[in-house]
């Protein structure tokens, strides 16, 4: 797992549907006449405009109905990351929220800002260390790809180390640049263990993320765990400042 201390060293694709508008006309029955309303719908292409006539009424409903569900699918969404398995933990003072799962434990210890342990296994843990920087962002450190070498080889130096790999490297934007990696290592410490890590300078201050999890082949990752985990990785961000 890496530290503040690690820094300060060293398709194609097919095109999305037109949108056609078609204008009002009218028709006539044996019966009566009855005018058509302007209506919208989409076509692949101009020369193959297809639609369904709408009354007034029918059409005003239709569309209601489309913002009401349309809503609650998008807060839907929204509140899927915080399932029942996951609660927000926010911390005011240093700056900086997260996920973290439900059941975990808040403990003390020296060098964490703050740390979360699974209570039938305390060495799967959720730790974050904030620390004072020089640099505005990471990327006056470098990329993400030379931030993963530099945190690989700082690992592999270790003496209880005996494997140490790079899964993925990635980034995303949160409230700044967030830098994300996934590793495993094998050491004589805890045997093979999968780490997630997340970082983002903001304020001068520098955001450490690391959740670590074993994963050894006769008691692999399970799925459902592991989408929990990255649940938490992308649910890692600076407060918003005010």
């Amino acid at each position: 797992m890496w530290s503040s201390s690690f820094l300060a060293s060293s398709h194609n694709f097919s095109p999305p549907p037109k949108l056609s508008l078609l204008s009002s006309s009218s028709f006539s029955s044996s019966s009566h006449h009855k005018k058509i309303q302007t209506f919208l719908c989409f076509s692949q292409n101009h020369s193959s405009t297809v639609g369904i006539s709408f009354s007034k009424r029918h059409l005003n409903l239709s569309i209601l109905t489309l913002l009401f569900n349309g809503g609650f699918l998008l807060d839907k969404a929204k509140s899927m990351a915080e399932s029942e398995d996951l609660q927000r933990y926010t911390d005011s003072k240093d700056g900086f929220t997260l996920l973290v799962p439900y059941s975990w434990t808040k403990v003390e210890k020296a060098g964490a800002n703050v740390l979360f342990e699974e209570p039938e296994k305390r060495s799967n843990n959720i730790g974050v260390v904030v620390s004072p920087v020089r640099i505005k962002s990471l990327e006056d450190f470098g990329t993400p790809q030379f931030v993963a070498d530099k945190l690989i080889n700082a690992e592999k130096r270790k003496e209880s180390t005996k494997e140490a790999e790079v899964v993925s490297v990635g980034e995303r934007l949160g409230q700044g640049q967030v830098y994300e990696f996934e590793y495993k290592i094998d050491s004589t410490r805890g045997g093979i263990k999968r780490v997630f890590s997340a970082a983002f300078v903001s304020s001068k201050k520098l955001y450490i993320l690391n959740v670590v999890h074993s994963d050894s082949p006769e008691n692999p990752l399970a799925s459902s765990t592991r989408v929990l985990l990255e649940q938490v990785l992308h649910s890692f961000d600076a407060l918003p400042l005010t």
